[in-house]
C-alpha cells in the first residue's frame, strides 16, 4: 500500500477544524485507549458534513469522526447510531470498518464522537477523480463494485449482528415520503415552486410501494467507498450515520440520484458527485439490471423510489442553501445550492414523466 497518511488527502493546518485534543486524550485514557498527541491528528479533506481525523492510538491508526458544529438536520450525523452499526456489522460484512469507541459526553469536545478502525486506500471524489486519469475505462469495474457492494449490504441478516431493532422498517417508505415533502415545504415558506409541486403531486398520486426490509446505508456513493489503489477493490464502506432498516430500493435510488449520464440536464452534471458520465461507467438502466440480477428483486415500482430519492437530494441542497441565507459562516458554495436544487427538481419531474430513467 502507498503511504496514505500524508499528501493531498489532508487539509492544511490553517483549514483544519479545532478540537480540544488534550481533553479527548484524557477521556480516551479513562476508557483504556491511549491517544498519541506526539503525532498531531490530521483532518481528511472533502465532504460538507462530518469531521474526520486520522489519529494515532497506542495500538495503531484510527479515525475520529464527529458532527459539524451548529444545529444538525434531524436524523443526520448520528454518532450513536453509526457506532452501534459499526461495532457489530464487521462480523457479517467485511467492508464495514470496526467501531472502536463512542463518546456521547458533549462536555469532552462540544459534540459526540466515535473512533473507527482505519483502513488505508484511496477515495475518489467528484466527477473527475485524478485516480482515473490513467484508467480511462475503469468505470465498468467501479460501477459493478458500487452495485455489488450495495447488494452485499442488503444481503446482511440484521438479526445475526444484533441490528434487528435498528430502525422501523414497517411504513419506512411512507414516512420517507411524508418527511421529505414536509422538509420541502419548510424550505419554501411562500409555497412550493412549480417544479417541486409537480414532483410532490406525482408522488402523492401513487400508491406507496411495499417491499421487503433490509439493512440500508442510506448514502452510498463512490466517495463513501475506500478502494485498494491497485485493484480498485472495495476496502471499506464509510459514513454509516444514517444507516437503518427499510426498503432496499430506496437505497439503490439514492445511489442513482448521484449517477449522472452524458445526456442528463445541466443540474445533474453540476452535482459533480461521481464520475459516472465517463470512464466507461454503465448507465443507470444497466446498474439497475445488475442489482436485480444480484438480488432477485422486482423493479416494477422503481420509478417511485427514483423520484422520491431525487426529491430528497433536492431538499438537502435547499436546506444547505437556507443555511447560507442565515449563517454568514456557512461555506460559500452553499449560496448556489438553491439553483441546483431547482434543477434537480426539474429533472425529478422529467424522470416522473419517463423522459429519463
Amino acid at each position: 500500500m502507498p503511504d496514505t497518511t500524508s499528501g493531498p488527502r489532508f487539509r492544511l493546518s490553517a483549514d483544519t477544524a479545532s478540537l480540544p485534543w488534550a481533553d479527548i486524550a484524557t477521556h480516551l485514557a479513562s476508557h483504556g485507549l491511549q491517544l498519541d498527541l506526539h503525532t498531531p491528528p490530521r483532518q481528511f479533506q472533502g465532504g460538507l458534513a462530518n469531521l474526520n481525523f486520522l489519529v494515532r492510538l497506542a495500538t495503531g491508526l484510527a479515525v475520529l469522526r464527529a458532527p459539524p458544529a451548529g444545529p444538525l438536520p434531524k436524523g443526520a450525523h448520528d454518532m450513536r447510531r453509526e457506532y452501534r452499526i459499526l461495532s457489530r456489522l464487521w462480523r457479517a460484512l467485511p467492508v464495514a470498518p470496526r467501531g472502536l469507541h463512542l463518546c456521547e459526553d458533549e462536555a469532552v469536545c462540544g459534540r459526540p464522537f466515535i473512533l473507527v478502525e482505519y483502513r488505508p486506500g484511496i477515495v475518489m471524489t467528484g466527477d473527475r477523480p485524478p485516480e482515473l486519469d490513467t484508467r480511462p475505462e475503469a468505470g465498468k469495474h467501479l460501477g459493478e463494485v458500487l452495485i455489488d457492494t450495495l447488494a452485499d449490504i442488503h444481503a446482511v441478516d440484521p438479526a445475526a449482528v444484533d441490528l434487528a431493532d435498528l430502525g422501523r422498517p414497517e411504513g419506512f417508505l411512507q414516512r420517507a415520503l411524508d418527511g421529505w415533502i414536509a422538509r420541502a415545504e419548510a424550505c419554501a415558506p411562500d409555497g412550493l415552486s412549480p417544479a417541486a409541486a409537480k414532483v410532490v403531486t406525482w408522488l402523492r398520486a401513487r400508491p406507496v410501494p411495499r417491499g421487503d426490509a433490509t439493512l440500508l446505508h442510506n448514502d452510498i456513493k463512490l466517495d463513501n467507498l475506500i478502494l485498494d489503489p491497485h485493484s480498485l477493490a472495495p476496502v471499506a464502506v464509510v459514513d454509516w450515520d444514517q444507516g437503518t432498516l427499510g426498503d432496499p430500493l430506496f437505497d439503490l435510488a439514492t445511489l442513482l440520484s448521484y449517477w449522472t449520464e452524458p445526456g442528463d440536464p445541466p443540474a445533474m452534471h453540476q452535482l459533480a458527485q461521481m464520475p459516472t458520465a465517463g470512464y466507461g461507467f454503465p448507465g443507470r438502466r444497466e446498474a439497475v439490471a445488475r442489482y436485480a440480477a444480484r438480488t432477485g428483486r422486482d423493479m416494477g415500482d422503481f420509478r417511485f423510489h427514483r423520484v422520491l430519492a431525487l426529491l430528497k437530494l433536492a431538499v438537502i441542497f435547499q436546506q444547505l442553501h437556507q443555511r447560507a441565507l442565515r449563517d454568514p459562516a456557512a461555506p460559500p458554495q452553499y449560496a448556489g445550492f438553491g439553483e441546483l436544487a431547482n434543477g434537480i427538481l426539474g429533472f425529478a419531474g422529467d424522470v416522473a414523466d419517463d423522459h429519463y430513467f
